[in-house]
């Protein structure tokens, strides 16, 4: 079990404690202790095994004994009590964005609401809106969170799927009746987020290979059991379909699964112009079959180059694949460096060395050091001279390191009327000046967009953050006219963000197609606040990817002298 999900447990228990209006400090501890576990350096398996959990500053004796029983058993019994005492429809409802425990609870006391069904009754009836320190515009903001919510149900995040894909697939590379295997659909075109795993495999004894997936240890239930098709429940609650084919029919198979439907679509009627039949266990002239070794193939066969996955989503794809005018798209090894990565002097968990040191490990030639700025204190901002005083020690591990280049950067905080909380004279000190907004995200779509044309037009930014600000399966971003933000970033030369972590894939690949028609470059910036969050890198390109971007779009694809130029020519 890892800080995320030990936080996540506390960060919970503090939520059911507000539904049950407990005192408001020992609320607050929970939160403390949650925040304290999710930034802290050190794993909480290592600090169980040296007896310190409760020296960690914001987590307690009490707490620390029960993060012991977390980590010993795979929960805590007074998490469970919580659960016991709350509706379970209180419980769901906490997903809601914008819906806080406190403001639950006065719901569920006022009007007796403890399902969402109910809840989005009482929003549009008037009756959430009565309530005291309500108003019209909460309730509204409520329906909208429970429409996201709903649209989004039983959807997961790419890093989740790809966890329970790779478990998967390595379990069934052991078996000998497999003879070829790949993850097919959403997960394959890298979507940022995906309702279930879909597998491909070929082999030539179905019937013993469906058995053993079926009793793969990652399977909770067995759906349904065919010899082409196994469908089960994973444990993490996620669904996984299991396709079995001859390896004859791979190639076809692999093609129909990874999708997506319009691709589909579109291919299918290429193919029958060209007078074949096509579906997913072949290619056939009649009634025979057009022998294709692989999806290269098939797509040779109807005249086209080939279409990588990420590609394939029935827009354009198939009429540049015929002109031969398909990008040659981005991948993880044109990457010389990781710009935008937190330490342990703002909110993240490593130091300046430690992260520097990961980064070169993975193959990076240069990271950018962007803590936050003064105004967010929550993440522990830092000021004009805690700044200076990280430049001296981004000087010294410079010093001692070879391999890599550690970059003085930031992330400033992009205030409500679009200026800085720190002054541009200071900003011009920066190697690398990250741009983003972090608060009062309530701004209609002229004003969000007003804000952030203003931050990218400064000659001091160079990139602008998470231009968006949403969090995927919990929010939409700002209400913003992405199109004019990617037209005025192009115009002042400032590169947008492609956001790697898995919850935010910000900005979203459709208004990067359009960023590339701009003109603007990309930079793909991890956000890391760990070690471990260097590895994010890989589904920031995969998005990439999805919005053809080749080499030459991508900023961090610069090597460092390069890289460096291009921003002191932006002051």
């Amino acid at each position: 079990m890892d800080n995320q999900e030990v936080a996540y447990v506390l960060e919970e228990m503090a939520n059911l404690m507000e539904l049950n209006g407990e005192n408001p400090f020992r609320i607050r501890a929970y939160s403390s202790a949650a925040r304290a576990i999710e930034t802290i350096e050190e794993t909480v398996v290592e600090l169980s095994e040296a007896s310190s959990l409760d020296e960690v500053r914001g987590v307690g004796k009490k707490i620390a004994v029960e993060i012991e029983e977390l980590l010993a058993s795979g929960k805590i019994q007074r998490h469970q009590d919580l659960i016991s005492t709350v509706p379970e429809g209180l419980v769901e409802m906490q997903g809601i964005s914008g819906l806080g425990g406190k403001r639950l609870r006065q719901i569920y006391e006022s009007l007796g609401i403890a399902d969402i069904d109910a809840l989005a009754k009482a929003c549009v009836s008037g009756e959430v809106a009565e309530l005291k320190g309500f108003g019209a515009k909460t309730a509204q903001n409520i329906l909208n969170g429970i429409e996201y919510l709903q649209k989004h149900e039983g959807r997961y995040l790419t890093n989740v799927a790809r966890f329970e894909a790779d478990q998967l697939v390595a379990f069934l590379q052991e078996r000998p009746e497999v003879i070829r295997i790949q993850v097919a659909g959403s997960l394959r075109r890298h979507r940022e987020t995906t309702k279930d795993v879909d597998i491909v495999v070929s082999s030539d004894a179905p019937d013993s290979l469906g058995d053993a997936f079926a009793s793969c240890p990652a399977v909770e239930e067995v759906i349904s059991h065919g010899r082409t098709k196994v469908s089960v429940i994973l444990r993490s609650g996620m669904a996984s379909d299991l396709r079995i084919v001859s390896d004859e029919q791979f190639p076809y198979a692999l093609h129909h699964f990874t999708g997506s439907k319009e691709h589909n679509t579109l291919m299918r009627g290429r193919a029958k112009a060209h007078g074949l039949k096509m579906n997913e266990y072949g290619l056939f002239g009649g009634e025979d079959l057009v022998p294709c070794r692989d999806e290269s193939e098939i797509f040779k066969a109807l005249g086209l180059a080939y279409i990588e996955p990420e590609l394939r989503e029935g827009l354009d794809e198939i009429e540049r694949a015929e002109a031969g005018r398909l990008p040659d798209l981005v991948s993880m090894e044109d990457l010389f460096g990781t710009a935008h990565v937190h330490t342990n002097h703002s909110d993240g968990r490593g130091t300046i060395e430690a992260m520097a040191l990961a980064a070169r490990d993975a193959g990076y030639h240069y990271i950018g050091i962007c803590d936050h700025s003064k105004a967010v204190v929550y993440a522990n901002g830092m000021d004009e001279d805690r700044c200076r005083a990280q430049w001296e020690e981004i000087d010294a591990v410079n010093a001692e390191l070879e391999g890599i280049r550690i970059l003085k950067g930031i992330e400033v905080d992009i205030m409500p009327e679009g200026n800085f909380d720190f002054e541009e004279e200071f900003l011009a000190e920066f190697e690398l000046v990250v741009a983003s907004i972090h608060s009062v995200f309530s701004m209609t779509r002229e004003e969000a967009t007003e804000r952030v044309i203003r931050a990218v037009s400064s000659p001091y930014v160079d990139i602008l953050g998470h231009p968006t600000g949403r969090l995927l399966l919990s929010r939409d971003g700002y209400p913003l006219n992405a199109k004019a933000v990617c037209e005025a970033a192009a115009e002042a030369g400032t590169a947008l963000e492609l956001n790697a972590h898995p919850r935010r894939l910000d900005l979203d690949w459709r208004e990067l197609r359009y960023a590339k028609e701009c003109g603007a470059k990309v930079s793909i910036n991890t956000d890391a606040h760990s070690i471990e969050g260097l590895d994010d890198m890989r589904y920031g390109v995969g998005i990439a990817r999805k919005a053809g971007l080749a080499r030459e779009d991508i900023l961090n694809a610069m090597p460092v002298d390069e890289f460096l130029a291009w921003t002191e020519g932006r002051a």
